[in-house]
């Protein structure tokens, strides 16, 4: 055969049937990741969705009773109240610890010595901040013996057990989220580098200060960074539920102070085994952070600048 024959032969050979079987090969590598996908994630989501409409406390059989947990949700006190301490952990962590990430990074972007030993540091808290560990660790600081009250004594002040107080315990676990400031502040840092170096030498030119470069440079050009974080904290604001539990106990107490919504949906499913009340609990949690995250979107909008 000639070398055009053999040409000739192997591109008509390459053109049908070995891309099926090019097919075929990715989706028997991919058949765990789909078996995965729909076993543990979109069978229990579809579940969780049906038993929303049940009364079922895993020993009966569940019985389909329409909207009844929905109306129940609505005379439900304790729920309420648990809704109104997750916002309040919410609206005043999440902005908080962005403002403290964002100072922190617009520090470190002044190219200091030991720069990525420091971005290291700061980070650890990010990864270990949600860890029971940290969460005992917690515990023990603002105990009545902890550290903190250790050092109020050395400058003659007196403590108390801040996470047996209700007027303080939720304050104990707003600064612990604070103190996740690590992936917030990676990522700001980010921002900040490919902020160009021009516009500042511009503005530095025409005599602007320091607070105005940042006020109309730096701000406006991170702005898409800030939305980033603001959506992706706000929702890991509302998932919390770790800190809540180990801090408390598991009881959300003291008084209910650290009640949070995740805490109290658990309770339902696994204190008092109302699994049926619980599944509904968990897609009004979705229903709630889709809302937030839509209306971030929306008012995205009129404040955040994209440089096209």
């Amino acid at each position: 055969m000639s070398s055009l024959g053999e040409l000739r032969r192997l591109g008509t050979a390459s053109a049908g049937p070995p891309r099926k079987r090019d097919n075929r090969a990715a989706f028997f590598f991919l058949s765990p990741w789909f078996a995965g996908l729909i076993l543990i994630t979109a069978g229990p989501v579809a579940a969780s969705f049906v038993l929303g409409f049940t009364d079922y406390n895993l020993i009966q059989p569940p019985e389909f009773n329409g909207l009844a947990n929905l109306r129940r949700m609505l005379t439900d006190e304790r729920l309420h109240h648990a809704l109104g301490v997750t916002c309040t952990y919410v609206f005043v962590s999440v902005p908080l610890q962005l403002a403290f990430a964002l100072g922190l990074a617009l520090l470190l972007d002044r190219g200091m010595r030991g720069l990525a030993f420091y971005r290291s540091v700061f980070y650890l808290p990010s990864l270990l901040g949600s860890s029971v560990a940290i969460a005992v660790l917690w515990r023990q600081i603002f105990g009545a013996d902890g550290l903190v009250n250790q050092a109020l004594q050395v400058f003659g002040g007196s403590g108390r057990s801040w996470i047996s107080d209700p007027g303080t315990a939720l304050s104990t676990l707003i600064v612990l989220n604070v103190w996740t400031f690590g992936a917030p502040m990676v990522i700001f840092l980010a921002g900040l580098r490919q902020i160009p170096a021009m516009y500042y030498e511009a503005a530095a030119v025409d005599g602007a200060s320091r607070a105005r470069q940042f006020r109309s440079i730096t701000l406006p050009l991170l702005s898409p960074i800030i939305f980033f974080n603001l959506v992706l904290q706000i929702i890991h604001a509302f998932q919390s539920f770790t800190q809540a539990f180990v801090v408390s106990g598991g009881t959300g107490g003291p008084s209910d102070s650290t009640m949070f919504y995740t805490l109290y949906l658990y309770q339902r499913g696994f204190h008092s085994f109302d699994m049926g009340y619980a599944s509904a609990l968990a897609w009004l949690l979705l229903v709630i952070i889709a809302i937030f995250t839509a209306i971030n979107f929306w008012a995205s909008k009129r404040w955040v600048f994209y440089d096209d």
